[in-house]
Order: C-alpha cells, then structure tokens, then sequence
C-alpha cells in the first residue's frame, strides 16, 4: 500500500482523499469536507474523522471551516497513488487490450496495492509514458507533472480549431459516446457553432457532429501554435 512509509499504513479510503484533494488542488477548485464527501461518495462526517487522522499524520491542513490542503509529504503521497492510477491504466490500455472506458475502474482497484518495483517496471515495459490514455499527464517518479495549456472544449469559438488532448475518465459512457462520435485523443476538431438548444456543432474529420454542453465540458484542447 502506498502508505507503507508511515507507522501506521493509510487505508485505501484514506490514499483516496488525499488523490481527491490533489485533483481539487490541480484544478483550482475549494476542497471543502462537504465537495470531498460528495467526490469520495462518503458522508461528511465520514470525510471528516478522516481529515483529523490525516492532519494528525501531517498529511494535511485542516481547519474546520476553512477548508483543506495538502501538506508537502501529503502532496507525495497523493502523486504516488496519481501515478500508479495513470501507469496502470496505460498498462490495461496498451498491453492487455482494455477500451479507454474500461481502465478507470480496474486501475481504481488495483492503485493501492502495487509495489514500488511493479511500478517501475510497469513504466519500463511502457517506455516511461508521460500521459494516460485519456490525455492526463503521468507524474514523474518525483515531483509534479507539468502544467498543460489545455481549454474546455466549450471555450472554442466558431470557427477556430484545436486538437483533443484530454478527456475527463469516470464516466465509461462519455467515453464510449465521445469514441463513437470520433472525439479521441490527438483528433483535430473545428467549431461551427451551437444550435438553440445549446449543443455544441463540430466537425471532425469532414462530418459534423452535435455534443451537448455538459458533454463538451469533459473534453479539453490544445490551440495550435
């Protein structure tokens, strides 16, 4: 378990609070006891009694009220578990012949419980990938993986261009409904436009496509140049 440096291990539940306050960090967004609650399908109170054991680890800044932050040792722990998520999905990916949609949940099993050797030679086999194959970035063995210069789909005006490079991996059906419109990674897209209804018109690779604006939020593009 990734948490086997300290006295006492950390419980999976634990290694995903802290991989669920990293994710709030990297994307801005306040982690409050009640967001954790709601992103960990737990109760608050649940959220709660787990923050103060963290805090008393030095995992993390609690105070009641004012939010939740990782510490620098509680930063490398979450990274750890980021990064044996993401190798493990392109390992299911790449080699045992997983779809895109089926990875998250088994890399989800499985992060907790491999070794640091698994883990580098699982990067070996592969080359050392720097993203997982839904576009996110793979974290170094130590340290923060890079910034990326990506925008929501949703933020293209009409007829710009970009290419995907991202695409958010917890919902297997909008990833089985972006594959089946053509909206995978590396694929360059040009908006036409929205209908009344706010759907989203693409095309991509010569069709036009529609997607609804809630879909088009979980998918992120780089701008050329």
């Amino acid at each position: 378990m990734t948490g086997s440096q300290h006295a006492r291990p950390l419980s999976e539940a634990a290694e995903d609070c802290l991989k669920a306050l990293w994710t709030f960090e990297s994307e801005d967004r306040p982690a409050t006891t009640t967001a954790l609650a709601r992103a960990l399908e737990l109760t608050p109170g649940t959220v709660t009694t787990m923050l103060k054991r963290l805090a008393s680890l030095e995992l993390v800044n609690h105070r009641p009220y004012q939010g939740v932050s990782l510490t620098p040792q509680g930063r490398r722990v979450a990274l750890e578990v980021v990064r044996h998520h993401r190798l493990l999905e392109m390992y299911l990916f790449e080699k045992l012949g997983y779809t895109w949609d089926e990875v998250h949940d088994e890399a989800e099993a499985l992060e907790h419980s491999i070794s640091e050797d698994f883990e580098d030679r699982v990067a070996e086999m592969l080359g050392h990938p720097t993203h997982d194959p839904h576009g996110d970035p793979i974290p170094p063995k130590d340290g923060q993986p890079a910034a990326a210069d990506l925008i929501p789909l949703t933020d293209l005006a009409t007829g710009e261009r970009a290419v995907i490079a991202r695409v958010r991996d917890t919902d297997p059906e909008l990833l089985r409904s972006m594959a089946a419109k053509g909206l995978v990674l590396a694929v360059e897209v040009e908006a036409l436009g929205r209908k009344d209804d706010e759907r989203l018109r693409l095309s991509v690779d010569g069709h036009e496509i529609e997607v609804t604006p809630e879909q088009a939020s979980q998918v992120f593009v780089r701008r050329p140049g």
